[in-house]
């Protein structure tokens, strides 16, 4: 039992996320110093209740923690209003208070709602992540953003509400598909692309052997937690720099929206796509080689991502409403659309100053 640890510094909403092997096992112990009186709630979804839950349950009554548990459905629709009604009436009818503890186990899904439910539940609850994806334990866990969906756009609603404590188990990724698990892999190249090219240069020396090599994909985890903690700790509320982490979102939001959130194509999957859309949009506008975009495009292909919109199955809206899609990006200011592009791998930066006809031209060009 290995694991290692990243202390995310934000004064009195530090927290410490905890990566590697049977962290599950362990978490009553982990959880034991930040309780009062033994009593937390845990909420999941279908899949990974299935996996996961007694497993959990059995390490907390280990340690005397009582943790009932509410399971959703599975999937991104359960980011709504809906769900997340069911989830705080459920954990009022707990009782649960504001120095007990939520839990969340499972991906970004259950990552999101639980903490949004924490956060306006009594006006603020304490809540744990047990992120049981890839994409979870380098992305949503960490860094406090909590929310649900609008039919309009991703993450519309939500709160930023720091957890108290992160348990990365990294076992627990064998139970995920292999398109699960690749589809996390786009959020991880993200970080090498927005800020570290030594990272990204890695990744591409790994390959896909990282899926089947335990040490490496916690390396790659925990570089990942890293990168994020840090940029998280320069700017809790995203007012200027934690905005790169956004690299390929705005494309990726505006087509996961045109899919419907649903199978046809996975948030990692959007990202990927989005992250070469956004190297393609700044090698026409000549901020970054030629070479960038086709290095970043093989290097998703070699993974087993897409890299282009016509690699999403059945059919899409036009390209302009695509572009209105976009408009409801929580980036847009002042009316105006707000893109992360590149001068380079690793050196990604904010702008809104982007010819619609080049981002017209972008679009066209990845369906074909």
């Amino acid at each position: 039992m290995t694991f290692e640890t990243v202390h995310v510094d934000l004064g009195p909403r530090s927290y410490d996320v905890r990566i590697g092997s049977g962290l599950i096992d362990r978490a009553g112990s982990e959880i034991t110093a930040l309780i009062g009186r033994r009593r937390a709630a845990i909420l999941t979804d279908e899949n990974v209740g299935g996996l996961h839950l007694a497993r959990l349950q059995d390490a907390l009554a280990r340690e005397g923690i009582d943790a009932p548990a509410l399971t959703l459905p599975a999937g991104e629709a359960t980011k709504c209003w809906a769900e997340l009604g069911q989830a705080v009436e459920w954990l009022i009818a707990q009782k649960i208070e504001r120095k007990d503890l939520v839990i969340a186990l499972g991906g970004g899904v259950i990552g999101d709602l639980a903490g949004f439910a924490a956060a306006i539940l009594r006006r603020g609850v304490r809540f744990v992540q047990i992120p049981t994806s890839l994409l979870a334990q380098v992305d949503s866990s960490v860094g406090g953003k909590t929310g649900i969906n609008s039919p309009l756009g991703k993450n519309l609603i939500g709160a930023f509400h720091q957890p108290a404590l992160v348990l990365a188990d990294i076992d627990v990724l064998e139970t995920l598909t292999p398109r699960d698990l690749r589809a996390g892999y786009g959020e991880v190249a993200k970080y090498g692309l927005l800020g570290d090219e030594g990272f990204f240069d890695w990744l591409e020396a790994a390959g896909p052997a990282i899926f089947a090599d335990k040490a490496a994909l916690q390396r790659a985890v925990r570089h990942s937690v890293a990168m994020k903690a840090g940029i998280v700790q320069r700017d809790e509320t995203e007012q200027g720099e934690r905005a790169l982490l956004n690299l390929g979102h705005t494309f990726g939001h505006a087509l996961e929206s045109a899919t419907g959130y649903g199978d046809r194509l996975l948030h990692g999957e959007g990202v990927a796509i989005g992250c070469t859309l956004a190297f393609d949009l700044s090698a026409r506008m000549g901020l970054c080689s030629q070479e960038a975009p086709s290095r970043v495009a093989a290097h998703f292909a070699a993974m087993g991502l897409p890299s282009r919109i016509a690699d999403i199955p059945g059919d899409l809206p036009d390209d302009a409403r695509l572009v209105e899609l976009m408009g409801q990006d929580k980036k847009v200011q002042d009316g105006k659309l707000r893109f992360i592009l590149a001068r380079g791998i690793g050196q990604a930066f904010v702008t809104d100053a982007v010819d619609p006809a080049m981002l017209h031209a972008v679009l066209g060009a990845s369906r074909r």
